[in-house]
């Protein structure tokens, strides 16, 4: 089977790999931030000096304290927002929820148009041209407008948004593993197994899809960002996330009231918090496209 990573005798594939992804500086920094948001939000209740939806430790008279007052009880080092949250808590505890809701609709997505790409490669015709068509139809309009009719029609909910993300994302994907898969499909291992008639099912999934993932796995990282970012633009719309469970967007709408006032840093900080995400995140894919595309090679 062929490979995109360059298999040279005596050199391990994955240290080779994190040899090619770390010769960019700033792609290893986007990476390790990315990892510590990971474990920031991971760990928020554990790490953080406040439960920032524990009524019983929040304080109201607080509210709107500049970054490094001093509280009743401890130091808001980014300050706190109009009821009286640590902010720091606060993004830590939305990271939560962006992360989660970024990754496993961008995981979900990943799947089902993965899927569907494949099997419109491997047996073309009305199959290929049916499937592309509706994913042409679903790219042709705005992901934003996608996600605001289905939220829009289905409510306020964490799932609600993962269905609205996945129905935006999964075109990609099917168009991403398609094109790859129809180079695969005409080379002579997939002839090999299509003549000892192996089960298509197992042609599709076991042969065809392994060599297909690179190309996925960069597109599934820049969107992990993009989805990021579009459930941020919902909530920050007030129709994403509830209140209860909120996230960067929810944040950032909460405290821009407060732009013009003065007390920037309620809208500010969480808004800077969703920018070092989208950018690290967006590092690292863009590494990952420069190591996983032979063709960008030197």
């Amino acid at each position: 089977m062929s490979t995109t990573l360059t298999k040279e005798k005596g050199v391990n594939p994955w240290r080779q790999f994190i040899s090619e992804f770390a010769e960019k500086k700033l792609a290893v920094v986007g990476f390790i931030v990315f990892v510590s948001l990971i474990f920031a939000a991971v760990f928020a209740p554990w790490i953080t000096p406040q439960d920032p939806y524990d009524l019983t430790q929040i304080d109201f008279m607080d509210g709107r304290l500049a970054p490094g007052s001093e509280g009743a009880t401890m130091t808001y080092w980014l300050g706190t927002d109009d009821q009286g949250r640590d902010l720091l808590s606060g993004i830590f505890y939305g990271l939560r929820t962006s992360l989660a809701v970024g990754a496993l609709s961008t995981l979900i997505a990943l799947i089902f148009g993965g899927a569907l790409g494949l099997i419109a490669a491997y047996f073309g015709g009305r199959v290929d041209t049916l499937i592309m068509r509706i994913a042409d139809l679903q790219l042709s309009f705005p992901g934003i407008l996608i996600a605001l009719i289905l939220v829009s029609a289905l409510g306020q909910g964490i799932d609600k948004i993962i269905i609205a993300l996945v129905a935006v994302q999964w075109a990609y994907y099917a168009r991403t593993i398609r094109g790859t898969a129809l180079v695969e499909r005409r080379k002579e291992y997939i002839e090999a197994a299509t003549c000892l008639a192996i089960d298509h099912r197992r042609i599709v999934f076991k042969h065809l899809m392994p060599n297909c993932t690179p190309p996925l796995i960069v597109v599934g990282t820049v969107q992990v960002a993009h989805a990021i970012a579009l459930e941020a633009t919902l909530s920050f719309l007030g129709i994403g996330v509830p209140i209860t469970e909120p996230s960067l967007g929810l944040l950032i709408k909460n405290g821009f009231d407060y732009m013009l006032s003065g007390d920037y840093w309620v809208s500010f900080y969480p808004g800077l918090a969703l920018l070092i995400t989208i950018v690290s995140i967006n590092l690292v894919g863009d590494q990952l496209r420069d190591v996983l595309n032979p063709r960008l090679k030197k």
